[in-house]
């Protein structure tokens, strides 16, 4: 990073401790934050930094984390499964706005090159900007979120063939940067090399360290592997942080991704601040005060344009109005893939460093207004929404009658809808994640495109019609609001609820909630009644040792509540619950307590069958 003084690092560190929390506490987002500090501390205003872009370059290895740690979440049969979303909508949205945008270049007189490279640069989005923003917000798991990211993916992967691209429109006599045979081969070296070594060496080094029992090996491992596969692909002229998305994604079926994950996040969080921190620093306020109507008015309307494209792309790919407005908003800015491609094309003499200048301040400008124009917009949202809440954002659903509503598809939603579903009684299933909806269909299931966080939703469900409710999401926020939701429009109606744990009942208990069953309740004491089995104890002994202990546990539940926001009473109660329980087992043990060996193995091998 050069020459950087023990100031400069205190500054950075500043800004990463307080700036974020300052801007969360004010509403504007981390984001926002982190572009304005970075200006305050830029070379235009305090000088404190005066090389932007090296600062940039070192930062974007956050970018490289970002994209691994997503990489991680997804399966590669997810990724297969979201093929039409980016290929379709990604595709449909690059090559439309770059041919725009070239036209409009082309009217204006600029030279055919220019006009190219522009549409280019500027059809792509800021991966970095609108995946934290979205997470931020909590709607990258939203309809238009996920869209959102498969355009972003597609992105990342055309912005390859962009910067071999670049080479093709140099001017005679420049140095050619096109892409030869060897170059080529070099590239699909480097993209198989990190294929095998994700699917077959990482995982395996991985278990190796962790039987060593060091957590920082496993921590420097793991960086290490990111920055590995960035030497690779940066000397292969690949991506980086394509190359870190694939082999995030091929780790994820390793059972130590969520350890990875643990591991890598810290810096993740970190350097993709500093990366906002460069990009705000980046910012030419030169060259704002020189002409600020062109580059205002060229930021402007880029993100119009940008955004009319992608709402049309949100709609044509199923979101509603309001979901295609979010995902419009979301995506409409410059990314960081034009600085690469600016720089690039100066080097190949297709364009000038002054208009390189002006593309990157465009840029720049658009990714600082991205937060402030998704606050307007999440503002305006709120304030037409009862007006907005119509057919939105979900499959048409039967109409019936005297039905069941499951409400989350997941591991205990299924086993409900197959039971239902075997007794022949009806039953409305819905889930917001169109692959779960995907895999239950294909297996024969019944189920309904739909947020029932969403009044719409519960209402084309035929909630008002229907025998009961049945809560299954595994999201805490998502159950809690679904049950409000219900309480509130259908008062009577009788709610069944999956809970994560003994707080979350509470919660349900606050919203008049009263059949609640906690997700993994009923298997562990069946499988406590089988180690009691096999510890020699006879069946009725460990039947009613269960039974105890369950109603012993309910009762204790319900005596909690009373002070549920009091942790040492909870504390307390705990540990007066569990010598009252020792006391009872002792007081009523079994005077055949002492059966012999043969007869415990009998009673086990019976209780087995």
């Amino acid at each position: 990073m050069g020459n950087i003084s023990l100031f400069q690092v205190a500054v950075l560190l500043a800004s990463a401790a307080f700036i974020a929390p300052l801007a969360k506490q004010l509403r504007i987002g981390a984001v926002l934050g982190y572009l304005f500090a970075g200006v305050l501390i830029g070379p235009y205003v305090l000088g404190i930094f005066a090389d932007a872009d090296r600062m940039l370059h070192v930062a974007e290895f956050g970018v490289v984390l970002l994209l691994f740690l997503i990489g991680l979440e997804l399966r590669p049969q997810r990724l297969f499964a979201m093929r039409r979303s980016v290929i379709g909508a990604g595709g449909t949205q690059v090559a439309v706005t770059a041919l725009i945008l070239f036209a409009m270049m082309a009217a204006a007189q600029y030279n055919w090159r220019y006009a190219l490279f522009t549409g280019l640069a500027l059809s792509l989005s800021s991966t970095a900007m609108v995946l934290q923003v979205l997470k931020e917000q909590g709607e990258l798991e939203h309809r238009h979120g996920r869209l959102g990211f498969a355009v972003l993916l597609f992105q990342d992967i055309a912005a390859i063939p962009m910067i071999a691209f670049v080479g093709l429109l140099a001017v005679g006599g420049a140095d050619q940067a096109t892409m030869t045979w060897e170059g080529a081969l070099k590239a699909l070296g480097a993209l198989c090399a990190v294929i095998l070594a994700g699917r077959y060496v990482l995982g395996w080094i991985f278990h190796l360290i962790a039987k060593t029992g060091i957590s920082e090996a496993m921590t420097a491992f793991a960086l290490l592997s990111v920055v590995v596969i960035e030497i690779i692909f940066k000397g292969a002229g690949l991506s980086p942080a394509l190359g870190a998305f694939i082999a995030g994604a091929l780790l994820a079926d390793s059972s130590y991704r969520h350890e990875i994950e643990a591991d890598i996040k810290p810096f993740e969080s970190l350097l993709l601040g500093m990366f906002f921190v460069s990009v705000g620093m980046s910012l030419d306020l030169k060259l704002i005060t020189d002409v600020p109507l062109k580059v205002f008015g060229a930021a402007a309307a880029l993100m119009l344009i940008k955004a009319g494209i992608l709402f049309v792309v949100g709609r044509r790919f199923g979101l509603d109005i309001a979901g295609a407005r979010r995902f419009a908003v979301a995506m409409a800015q410059g990314g960081e893939f034009a600085f690469v491609l600016t720089g690039a094309a100066i080097a190949a003499f297709v364009i000038t460093r002054d208009f390189a200048s002006q593309i990157n301040v465009i840029v720049t400008m658009t990714m600082v207004a991205t937060p402030l124009v998704m606050l307007a917009e999440s503002w305006w949202t709120r304030r037409k929404a009862p007006v907005e809440q119509g057919h939105a954002g979900h499959d048409d659903m039967p109409e019936q009658g005297g039905h069941i509503v499951i409400a989350g598809l997941g591991r205990m939603g299924q086993i409900i809808a197959r039971v239902l579903a075997a007794r022949k009684i009806p039953f409305t299933a819905l889930d917001g994640d169109p692959s779960q909806i995907e895999i239950v269909r294909r297996f024969g299931g019944t189920v309904y495109f739909g947020d029932a966080t969403r009044a719409d939703i519960l209402a084309a469900a035929q909630t008002d019609k229907a025998r009961a409710i049945v809560v299954c999401v595994s999201n805490v926020e998502a159950s809690l609001r679904i049950c409000e939701l219900v309480r509130k429009n259908y008062p009577d109606l009788p709610i069944y609820a999956r809970a994560r744990d003994r707080r979350h009942v509470h919660w349900l208990m606050d919203l008049g909630v009263e059949h609640i069953m906690r997700e993994t309740f009923l298997s562990s004491l069946e499988l406590a009644r089988r180690v009691l089995l096999e510890t020699g104890m006879s069946r009725d002994e460990a039947a009613t040792t269960i039974r105890m202990f369950a109603e012993r546990d309910r009762r204790r539940l319900h005596d909690d509540y009373a002070h549920k926001t009091d942790d040492e009473k909870l504390v307390e109660s705990a540990k007066r619950h569990a010598q009252e329980l020792a006391d009872l087992f002792a007081s009523d043990a079994p005077e055949n307590a002492g059966i012999d060996d043969a007869k415990a193995r009998s009673e086990r091998t019976a209780a087995k069958r």
